[in-house]
């Protein structure tokens, strides 16, 4: 990623440069000296249930507009990670919902996200379609529209849920266990 001017002093003197001390090339500031990190964006959101039911979302917004997601986006600063979950549902399906536990955790270092997924339960099924969604809608399993998700995280929470929730059913496994994987391009 390129970088024009420095955010801590304004000067347009930055050099792509390993800093003393470091292993890894940064944008580093000639005139103050300032090191310019760039780290991942954290993406936080919940898989809603509601008995046998995962809500879904179609999103009304680019990207991948028109698709099925789970209610997620962007952490804001001074959120704590199941606060902005929680607040990404609401704002996308109209859904209160309880935080279970932190699912999956997945690392998208191509395009510097790290996404993490909540379970969650709806206490009520009483959701709707939030300004960035066309469409909000409670699935079966068999109903899922594979096809039609919107992200590769996406898919992959659901396959992983379906596959622990059939491996406790069967007493193969006791809980839903912590999910932490990557995907590359």
């Amino acid at each position: 990623m390129a970088m024009n001017f420095c955010s801590h002093c304004g000067a347009d003197a930055l050099e792509f440069r390993v800093p003393e001390g470091d292993v890894k090339p940064r944008h580093v500031c000639r005139q103050c000296g300032h090191i310019h990190y760039l780290n991942p964006k954290t993406v936080v959101g919940t898989l809603p249930r509601w008995r046998d039911q995962v809500l879904l979302c179609r999103r009304g917004i680019e990207p991948r507009y028109g698709l099925w997601t789970l209610p997620a986006g962007f952490l804001e600063i001074g959120e704590a990670i199941d606060e902005g979950a929680r607040r990404e549902t609401l704002e996308e399906a109209i859904a209160a919902v309880a935080i279970d536990r932190l699912y999956t955790v997945i690392s998208m270092p191509d395009i510097g996200q790290l996404h993490l997924m909540f379970l969650a339960d709806l206490p009520h099924p009483e959701f709707s379609a939030g300004a960035e969604t066309l469409e909000a809608r409670l699935f079966d399993e068999a109903d899922i529209p594979w096809e039609t998700l919107a992200f590769r995280t996406v898919s992959r929470t659901l396959r992983c849920y379906f596959w622990d929730r059939w491996q406790i059913r069967r007493k193969e496994q006791e809980a839903f266990p912590l999910r932490v994987s990557s995907l590359r391009r």
